[in-house]
Formats: C-alpha cells, structure tokens, sequence
C-alpha cells in the first residue's frame, strides 16, 4: 500500500480513536466497522503483495504431475523443488519400495516446510512436485501457507486410471531405474488412497486435463 494512503489511514485512526469517546454507539459501530474492513485490507495486500505463490499437484500416479510442475515453474519463473530429487540426493539407493518412500518422505518433509515457507516469504513462487493426492497429504501443504495466508494454486489433473497406466508403460522405457516401481501393481496399490479434492478443504482449484496420446 502507497506511504500516502498508510498516512491517510493513520490520520483518520487517530481522529476515529479520539472521536469514540465523543460519538453515540451508532456513530461507534460505524467507526469500528471501517477500521476492521481497513486491517483486513491492508493484511490481504501484504500477502498478495509481498509473498510468492505455492504450487502443488495433485493428480493419480502417472497423471503426469511431474511434467506439469516443470511446465507451470518456467511459465512462472517459479522455484521448483522436487521431492524425488530430493530424496534421490539425501538416500542414495536407499529407496527400493513404496514403504520405503513414506519412511524417507516422512523424515524430508519437516525440512521442507519450513524451507519452503522461507523462500515465499521472500516474494519467491515456488512449485512443489510432491503428491498432494489425500487430504492428509493436502494439510501439510495447508501448513507452509496458512499462517501468513501466503496465496496457492492446486492443480488438480483429471487423468483416469487408462491414461495413467500407458504413461507409467512410457515411463518405464525412458527411466528404466523405476521400471520396479512403476507398475499397475503399484498404481493400483496406491491409487486406493487416492482422494480428490474437495470444495470443504478450501482450496484454489486449478482444474487441467491433460490430452493423453
């Protein structure tokens, strides 16, 4: 917000402060409803204004949430942090199964958020290439940007169980190392938990659906 209107709405604090032990409780409630309306102003404009966007994905195994993130982080000159990368660095080898991939996420996650929210802090966007793909997944993300309500974007791909299953077919040829892991064993194990997300969680919904050759 310009220094001009900060003054502005500081001199006409100060005159609302000394003209409520004057006024009549109509002329009170009046008073009070403008500087409620005026905080919650300047706090909305402080958020847009000075912190980056967070965002995540959600979408099945072999949706192609990876490839998005990659996307939409050089359309917006975004950060893009992601977790497989991470893990990769930090565990060398270590993880051969899907249990190992939640006991490693597990233990990377505190590191992350708290990472994270420090680089949108400083008006950095950044994109997150991890499954926000069940509800609890979805509140660890609500978790970097709640407190400073730090704005997001949750992308939400719509590819079904068919589409999915070729890609992870493509992806096995071009990354052999996860041909173990990419199976329709493991999307079917995983997918059980799979939830959508829902207008109750209160997310900002970007819907794609992604074509599937």
């Amino acid at each position: 917000m310009p220094i001009r209107a900060l003054e502005l709405i500081a001199s006409r604090e100060s005159k609302i402060i000394h003209s409520l032990h004057q006024s009549n409780l109509e002329e009170r409630k009046i008073h009070i409803k403008w500087l409620t309306r005026t905080l919650r102003l300047m706090k909305r404009r402080r958020a847009l204004n000075h912190y980056g966007t967070l965002l995540f994905f959600c979408g099945k195994m072999g949706a192609g949430k990876s490839t998005l993130s990659a996307k939409v982080a050089q359309q917006r000159g975004a950060v893009l942090i992601s977790e497989d990368a991470w893990l990769e660095a930090l565990y060398p080898g270590e993880i051969e199964n899907f249990n190992d991939y939640l006991n490693y996420s597990s233990r990377l996650k505190p590191i992350l958020r708290e990472h994270v929210k420090q680089v949108l802090m400083t008006g950095a966007s950044v994109v997150l290439d991890m499954p926000a793909n069940t509800r609890k997944q979805r509140d660890w993300f609500k978790g970097i940007y709640t407190e400073h309500e730090i704005p997001h974007e949750l992308y939400y791909l719509t590819v079904g169980d068919a589409g999915c299953l070729k890609q992870l077919k493509e992806r096995q040829k071009q990354q052999p190392g996860r041909a173990h892991f990419d199976t329709e064993e493991v999307f079917k194990m995983v997918t059980s938990y799979f939830e959508p997300p829902s207008d109750s969680e209160g997310f900002n919904v970007v819907i794609v659906e992604p074509e599937i050759t």
